[in-house]
């Protein structure tokens, strides 16, 4: 488990530890939003994105004193990309993200779309904790980082991404042409995200292990994990760190989500590398994060 080479890798994908997992089923494909409407029909449930945000819960996220936004922007909704019409710093995640009241998986780009003939797209906008209700409704669960990484291999170790070494195309997954966060060239066809199994699947049959929307995992993230194992000693079944840390925003927890979007690009995050890591406070919500099941045999 970890980064195959050094090029895209980023400091929390390494070192290399050897794991084991037990044998499990996986979703070939994230879960769609045929399947989510199912859910959701079949229970009531309501999503993060479609509830209003609780300051007293923001509280415990942002540095003590920060002031109580205004109640306008304390309403549903929730991240969306918004592509700059020039070029700018991608240093600053800021300039592309906008917290867009009235979006949610029945309306993606906001409250004026819709998802209508899009069933067969990955949902979007669900929250870790939408994903677990989810995934408990369905009788399954959410994977964990090991199990994801394994997955996403295909059966081959070695490979760097789901379907081997050779860099990232067209042909091989959903992901940004051109120069990011500006000029997207759509040279795949698609400009956000792909309709489930778009692309071509990996050695376990296994589809969208690389691009298209990120995927939640049952684990806390936290930056040198993989440094604080022994890695002379196998881990069974690793369930993650106990707590969460982000150097980058200390007093928020996330969960690691894995795969990458329609969003990376090399000179960005790459993040479809079977390695790469990104991470997420668990009541978050945006237009390129999904998520798919396993269930244990």
């Amino acid at each position: 488990m970890g980064a195959r080479e050094n090029e895209f890798a980023r400091r929390d994908e390494f070192p290399n530890i050897e794991v084991q997992v037990d044998s499990f089923l996986m979703d070939k494909h994230p879960v769609t939003n045929a399947q989510f409407r199912e859910f959701v029909e079949a229970t009531g449930y309501v999503t993060t994105a479609e509830v209003a945000p609780d300051w007293e819960e923001i509280k415990k996220q942002v540095p003590p004193g920060t002031p109580k936004p205004h109640d306008s922007l304390l309403v549903p909704a929730s991240l969306v990309f918004l592509s700059p019409d020039r070029p700018v710093s991608i240093d600053n995640y800021q300039q592309w993200w906008r917290w867009v009241p009235g979006a949610n998986w029945k309306h993606p780009l906001g409250p004026d779309s819709s998802i209508e003939n899009m069933d067969d797209y990955p949902v979007v906008h669900v929250s870790w904790f939408d994903a677990q209700a989810y995934a408990q409704w369905a009788g399954k669960r959410l994977p964990t980082e090991a199990e994801w990484e394994y997955a996403a291999r295909g059966g081959n170790d070695d490979f760097i991404y789901p379907w081997g070494n050779e860099r990232v195309s067209t042909e091989k997954a959903n992901y940004w042409q051109g120069t990011f966060p500006y000029d997207n060239t759509v040279d795949d066809g698609y400009l956000t995200a792909a309709p489930v199994m778009s692309f071509p699947a990996n050695g376990f049959g296994l589809f969208d292990m690389a691009g298209n929307v990120w995927q939640w995992t049952q684990d806390w993230y936290h930056h040198d994990y993989y440094q604080s194992v022994d890695e002379k000693t196998a881990l069974i079944n690793p369930k993650g760190p106990e707590n969460s840390f982000d150097p980058m925003e200390p007093g928020i927890p996330k969960r690691s989500i894995r795969g990458g979007s329609f969003l990376c690009n090399d000179s960005y995050c790459a993040g479809y590398r079977a390695s790469a890591r990104m991470k997420s406070s668990p009541d978050s919500g945006m237009m390129h994060l999904g998520f798919r099941c396993v269930k244990d045999i």
